[in-house]
């Protein structure tokens, strides 16, 4: 986590009874193509956090916001910028569901960083949490996340089952649940990743009356996710990442 923070862009697991060999030989070399092709530049350390003024502007916005979910996924180069949209959401904010393709205890230790520095509650999911106002779940590495729905509530359930795209959790899997389950309630967002995991998830979510955001390629590390999403013509928005925060929050 202090090697991400700090600029690193990948992180894997070691081949294990969840992950063979060849899952990992594909991940492996799928991801030493796609950051072969990133522009490194000297990062600005001093300006990572948002400004709080923006913050207590968009919250009064959001006082009256009920029954909303927000959805965000992300691959190579997501936690950084997932940190960069949920340190500006307000503790108003719809609950929020977010995959990020990490492997196993990384989402804990990714969670609880965020915990630290947010407006909001972020935990690792459990199964059957409730999405509530002011809190963000992070999927757990190795298991799928789904959005369910029960009378007026949203909740998750975490599930085992087949690598979509190569990834557990994808972030294919969440949309589409999001999709059949708040259709127009919800708002997804697909952040800097490589690969297509995302795109026809959310494509299924603008479909189902849901707001869609993407991130443009000169803020992305990786414009692959984003940019399939774009070419199935899935997003409404496409926005640099400093923006995407108040983007979204208009949009709920």
């Amino acid at each position: 986590m202090e090697a991400l923070s700090l600029g690193a862009l990948e992180v894997m697991s070691k081949p294990s009874g969840s992950f063979s060999v060849g899952d990992m030989t594909v991940q492996l070399a799928n991801k030493i193509r796609a950051i072969a092709k990133v522009k490194v530049a000297k990062r600005d350390v001093m300006n990572q956090l948002p400004t709080q003024p923006e913050s207590r502007v968009i919250s009064k916005s959001l006082q009256k916001t009920t029954n909303k979910i927000i959805a965000i996924g992300a691959s190579t180069g997501g936690t950084e910028a997932i940190k960069e949209v949920l340190t500006q959401m307000p503790p108003s904010t719809p609950g929020i569901v977010v995959v990020q393709h990490m492997p196993p205890k990384f989402t804990a230790s990714f969670a609880e960083r965020l915990d630290a520095i947010c407006q909001i509650t972020v935990r690792e999911a459990e199964d059957g949490d409730r999405i509530i106002p002011g809190k963000a779940l992070i999927a757990p590495g190795n298991y799928h996340m789904v959005l369910r729905r029960s009378g007026a509530h949203y909740y998750v359930r975490i599930k085992d089952g087949p690598m979509v795209h190569h990834q557990r959790p994808a972030v294919d899997v969440l949309f589409k649940s999001v999709a059949e389950y708040a259709g127009g309630n919800a708002v997804g967002v697909l952040l800097t990743g490589m690969g297509v995991d995302g795109a026809e998830g959310l494509l299924m979510m603008k479909h189902s009356g849901a707001r869609t955001i993407a991130q443009d390629e000169k803020s992305c590390v990786v414009f692959g996710m984003p940019k399939e999403a774009i070419k199935l013509g899935a997003t409404e928005k496409v926005a640099p990442l400093r923006m995407i925060a108040s983007q979204l929050l208009e949009m709920v």
